[in-house]
């Protein structure tokens, strides 16, 4: 029987700040696929099981143009024409272009050079936390860990001026909060387009050792470079901070798994994964079928949008046994928190080291790490929000 999903939901359950919003829930209870009506009337569908989520992703039946996603799960766009992504900003185009733009990064984001940053993710860790120890409790995780850390790693990386870093944070925290009127969103891009452009430049003008100045030795234009960072300082900067503070807020409401972790380091590696399933902060992300196809035994028509839930996915028992439960011991490999298929998040290996050694070293040093008010009092973003997370989170120490 077909099962429809009349709006998307926009709230989770209270005292549930880590599950999925109940009604995405009970739709993958009923059908892996579900009908939909977009605001502004499109008829599409939403997949919330594990196996076809994976399915589409992997499919190149389905589109991730921009120009093709008219149609918002909560915005009603009217007859807006959406352009074409512009260039270098990969993550919305097809192949070749998408190959184009990708290629000359993934040398720069394997494994074994990400694991090769540890000693220096290592230090920036250590930084951030003494001055967290000198300045005392209590402190706001977001702002004196969850934050600096990821933005010191990815600007070292990518070449940019530490001391810029509030000048594309600030303004990247709007693309991604869901509270951002569309004056202050615009705003925000054109600040960060003309940061990046003077930025290229003088990359070009006085290349040093860092990602940015690799690229600048290709055939890529200006242009196209300029979008390539934006992706990346985006991707490296709210989805690895979020990971932070969420994870952490995670572990101090599960003291049992918070208390194996610190008994067992080697667990280490395996908690990432786990949280990275558990918490899913990239929620959701959309395709539109190029062709008439079968999913799920329903035919999805050419032009048709589809929404993938990808907490969902990773909520699915079929795939993860007891799934609401966080248990760090569990082998959660094959999570689809950075999506699956050829867009599959480029930078994953290095927020997995910086998850690994940011986690181990604040529980290492904090050993009576709390939250410094009740868990409801948490401020979280709202499902409107591109990246889940919190807001702040005040927490406490025995000094």
């Amino acid at each position: 029987m077909e099962h429809t999903i009349a709006t998307m939901p926009t709230t989770r359950q209270a005292g549930c700040p880590f599950d999925p919003p109940k009604e995405l829930t009970q739709a993958r209870e009923q059908s892996p696929i579900s009908r939909f009506t977009f605001p502004d009337g499109h008829q599409g569908w939403v997949v919330t099981g594990y196996d076809l989520v994976r399915s589409i992703l992997a499919d190149q039946r389905f589109s991730s143009r921009r120009e093709l996603m008219r149609h918002h799960p909560l915005i009603d766009y009217g007859d807006i024409e959406v352009p074409p992504a512009p260039p270098g900003e990969f993550l919305l185009m097809d192949e070749p272009q998408h190959s184009r733009y990708r290629r000359p990064l993934v040398g720069k984001f394997t494994v074994r050079r990400m694991r090769l940053l540890t000693e220096r993710v290592e230090q920036i860790t250590a930084d951030h936390l003494d001055a967290m120890e000198q300045a005392g409790p209590p402190a706001d995780l977001v702002t004196a860990f969850a934050k600096p850390i990821p933005a010191m790693v990815i600007c070292e990386l990518l070449g940019v001026p530490y001391e810029d870093r509030a000048v594309f944070q600030e303004n990247i925290d709007k693309f991604m909060s869901g509270e951002t009127s569309d004056e202050e969103l615009v705003a925000a891009y054109t600040a960060t387009q003309q940061y990046l452009a003077e930025l290229v430049a003088a990359k070009r003008a006085n290349p040093t050792d860092d990602v940015l100045s690799d690229l600048t030795d290709g055939d890529l234009t200006d242009e196209e470079l300029k979008g390539m960072s934006l992706v990346l300082l985006a991707g490296g900067l709210d989805t690895t901070t979020n990971m932070l503070a969420l994870g952490t807020f995670a572990l101090l409401r599960n003291p049992a798994q918070l208390a194996a972790l610190r008994a067992e380091p080697a667990l280490a590696d395996q908690a990432v994964e786990e949280l990275l399933r558990y918490l899913t902060i990239a929620k959701t992300g959309q395709r539109v079928a190029l062709e008439d196809v079968e999913v799920g035994g329903q035919t999805i028509k050419a032009g048709t949008t589809v929404v993938l839930s990808y907490n969902t996915a990773n909520r699915d028992p079929e795939r993860f046994p007891d799934p609401h439960v966080l248990d760090l011991r569990r082998r959660a490999g094959g999570h689809v928190a950075f999506g699956h298929g050829i867009h599959q998040c480029l930078g994953q290996q290095l927020a997995r080291v910086e998850m690994r050694v940011a986690f181990s070293a604040l529980f290492g040093r904090f050993p009576t790490l709390r939250l410094a008010v009740p868990a409801d009092e948490v401020a979280l973003r709202p499902e409107t929000a591109d990246i889940y997370g919190v807001k702040s989170l005040p927490v406490t120490w025995d000094a």
